[in-house]
């Protein structure tokens, strides 16, 4: 980011969080590059970028002075986020260790249920392979990956009307490390990025790893995304891209519409802004035709597209990609320098399970049981839960997003709930920034079997314990 651009933005926040008042003027040029210690022309440049904005307003001879804002205009900004500064890899970490512990009810993992996932086929596949010396000795699995499973993967982008080909696909050691090496090919430290305001916690890990600042936009309680504020935000603020989870999004679980996805891929274009697409769950859809991907409203190549079968055949196959296209080369250096190459043995098997057409038979079963698991689970808390909570429940993935009072503590019940030996996933690995964490992750993955039913009694009857202590 320019200093220009780092000096508009720190202004920008000064404006949004009411330091500065309407019609208030601003410190002369010289005043300001005294406080900030930028240069005269630097400080220039900040103020007529925040005029260019209607942010800021001149007067002849007098100075800049704060722009009047309308009411609309107000009530939006309140939604558009900024945060410098992002702390939450501590949180992550020892969430993560508190509940990775044996005989705990994983109601706050990222996963399915390892059950559902497990495989016979594929496992004796791997097995196969594992016998062969030539899955082990050959160099076709170095990046970007297995030739023939990245043809693959090019394929089923194709059935979806999206163009690709083998060489756009970048073979990662699954989601999280595609999106993370898609973030560090378009970024620098000090960038602007834009990200959901409540959305997977590994974003806002990647954003303090790479030294980045972030941008939010708010969630929409009907279309899910906040069209109006994104343009809002790409308008007010320098983002050089955006990670967004547009279909069976983690952890409310709506889908985009078609609609707000072409309008997304128009103002990319015209922002010149790029996208990071986390389509970890695209696979886990039952409710209807498969959703779209960004990709395939993209007609000017500003959409990485990442995704996994790890959310599909479990963690231990740990095997994503990148629909990189024009980045794929500078993802493949940045591979070279960390994760190095995936699983030989593991990308040949896959060849063989997707060729052999057992992956849709696969899923076709996963999606059967992750919907009955999660109605199942859905009625259950619609008759147990205290009438102040809402559910949200949506046809695809395996999670439901749990609203309570606005004066309850999720983390207080998670903390709770450990006692207990039962793992649920806070609001405030979503969305640290937040005022209010009055909300529950809940995995649904699992079948009411008698553990599972009595964790779910002891979540409700802790819910109900904090919503008459707080009440």
């Amino acid at each position: 980011m320019f200093k220009s651009e780092k000096l508009a933005l720190h202004l920008r926040q000064l404006i949004d969080s009411g330091q500065w008042k309407a019609h208030e003027k601003l410190p002369s040029l010289r005043e300001q590059a005294q406080i900030s210690g930028y240069s005269l022309i630097t400080v220039l440049n900040a103020y007529q970028t925040l005029e260019t904005q209607g942010i800021i307003y001149a007067k002849d001879k007098s100075g800049y002075y704060v722009n009047e804002r309308s009411a609309s205009q107000t009530l939006l900004n309140a939604g558009v986020h900024a945060a410098e500064h992002i702390q939450i890899n501590s949180a992550v970490f020892h969430y993560l260790k508190n509940t990775q512990a044996a005989g705990f009810i994983p109601f706050g993992s990222a996963f399915p249920n390892p059950e559902l996932l497990f495989n016979q086929k594929f496992m004796q596949l791997l097995a196969q392979h594992a016998k062969r010396k030539q899955s082990y000795l050959n160099n076709d699995n170095m990046p970007p990956g297995n030739l023939a499973l990245r043809q693959m993967i090019a394929s089923r982008y194709m059935m979806q009307g999206v163009q690709c080909n083998s060489d756009d696909i970048v073979i990662t050691s699954g989601a999280l490390n595609a999106l993370n090496l898609a973030l560090e090919a378009l970024t620098k430290p000090s960038d602007v990025i834009l990200l959901q305001e409540t959305v997977f916690y590994g974003a806002w890990q990647a954003a303090e790893r790479l030294g980045l600042q972030v941008v939010t936009i708010p969630d929409h309680s009907e279309f899910g995304l906040h069209i109006e504020a994104f343009e809002k935000a790409l308008q007010q603020y320098p983002v050089k891209v955006c990670w967004l989870m547009l279909n069976t999004q983690n952890p409310l679980g709506y889908t985009v519409s078609n609609n707000i996805k072409k309008k997304i891929a128009a103002l990319l274009e015209q922002y010149q802004v790029y996208l990071i697409e986390d389509d970890v769950y695209l696979e886990l859809n039952y409710g209807g035709k498969k959703p779209l991907p960004m990709t395939y409203f993209d007609q000017h190549q500003r959409v990485l597209h990442c995704s996994t079968f790890s959310k599909s055949l479990g963690m231990g196959t740990r095997v994503g990609w990148i629909h990189a296209r024009q980045f794929s080369d500078a993802i493949q250096h940045l591979q070279l320098m960390s994760t190095l190459s995936v699983s030989p043995l593991v990308q040949n098997a896959l060849v063989d399970f997707l060729s052999q057409h057992h992956y849709e038979k696969h899923l076709r079963h996963l999606c059967l049981r992750l919907a009955q698991y999660k109605q199942v689970i859905y009625d259950y808390l619609k008759l147990h839960l205290p009438q102040q909570c809402k559910v949200d429940i949506y046809p695809s993935g395996y999670f439901l997003w749990i609203k309570l009072p606005e004066y309850c503590d999720s983390y207080h019940i998670y903390q709770t709930l450990l006692q207990h030996k039962i793992s649920i996933a806070p609001s405030l690995l979503f969305r640290p920034k937040h005022s209010l964490q009055n909300c529950i992750r809940l995995n649904c993955s699992y079948e009411l079997h008698t553990d599972i039913e009595q964790a779910l009694q002891q979540l409700c009857r802790v819910i109900a314990d904090n919503i008459a202590e707080k009440g």
